[in-house]
Parts: structure tokens; sequence; C-alpha cells
């Protein structure tokens, strides 16, 4: 075999494996938990960007607008609940907006408004409070729409919340956006 018939051979498994990951590609992607992943979007929030000041203490502090394609979602979602993630903070996981009982026939969290029952956040209240890290410090913010198999879920603080979630979750989208001050 020569060095030009092996170089060949190479180039079409590489062509080979390309298409056989492109076929993967639509495939429904699941997660680990095997329910549904779906895109978040948002005119406010850009993937992977700097967050706006309106929607933190130094600004205006309103929860950013954030909507999905219904045809994303499972089929079967009777509910949505909704958590605002900061895992850069200091002491762990830092809270800033729990809501559940968001009506499945939503597509859009609207900016300043509140889309369904809010639960006590990591401040102990219960309202949207935006992205405040510690001076100096750039984290990131994690905006996660949950889609569950029941209309009604009954949390009422942090660990119900995601015991409840966890339970009845069939799919989930998020959106990242960083912050500093």
């Amino acid at each position: 075999m020569t060095v030009l018939t092996i170089y060949k051979q190479i180039i079409l498994i590489l062509i080979i494996c390309q298409l056989i990951s492109l076929m993967d590609l639509k495939k429904e992607t699941k997660c680990s938990d095997n329910s549904k992943v779906f895109k978040l979007e948002s005119k406010s929030i850009i993937e992977g960007e700097m967050i706006d000041n309106k929607f933190t203490p130094q600004g205006v502090d309103y929860n950013p607008e954030i909507t999905w394609n219904k045809d994303d979602i499972p089929s079967n979602t009777k509910s949505f609940a909704f958590a605002v993630e900061d895992p850069d903070a200091p002491n762990g996981l830092w809270l800033h907006w729990l809501v559940i009982n968001i009506p499945a026939f939503t597509n859009k969290i609207e900016e300043h408004l509140i889309p369904g029952e809010e639960i006590k956040n990591s401040w102990k209240i219960s309202k949207y409070k935006g992205p405040s890290p510690p001076k100096g410090q750039k984290h990131r913010y994690y905006y996660k729409l949950f889609a569950l198999s029941e209309e009604k879920i009954s949390a009422k603080s942090i660990a119900s919340f995601y015991e409840q979630v966890n339970k009845y979750k069939i799919g989930e989208g998020s959106i990242m956006g960083y912050y500093s001050k």
C-alpha cells in the first residue's frame, strides 16, 4: 500500500465520520435524565454575551423577555417552571428567580411580567432580582425553562422547587449570559 492510498483511506474515513455525526444532529437531543432539550431565545440576552444593566439592580432590575418555539417543546407539556441561576456565587449556586405553574399554552416570558407563581429565591424574596456579583467578578447567569408533565406543582422553597421540577421534568431549555460590575 502506498502512502497516497493510505492518505485517501484516511480522508474517506473522516468524511464518513462527519456524515454520521451530521445524521446524529437530526435526532432529538435529550438531557442526561432523558428529557428533551429545547432552545430559548431572547432579545435581551444573547447567549454567551454580557447582560444589559437594565436587567440588574444597577439598572431597573426587570426580568428579561425569554421566548421559545412551541413546536420544540414536548407535546405532553402541562406547565413550565423557570429559574435564574448563578453557579459562580461565592457560597455556591445562587438563585435569582424561581417561578412555577407557568401555563403550557404560552411561549414567552414577557419583560417585567410575572408568568406564574413566584417562589422565594436565595434572597428569601418572591420576586426577580437580577445579576449582582461581587465587584470585580464576572459570573455566568443561566435562565432555565423546565417543561413539566404536571399542570400544577406545589413548591414552597428552593429545595421543593427542584424536587418537583426533577420529578416532573420532560424538557429543558436554557440561555446563558455574563455579568460583572
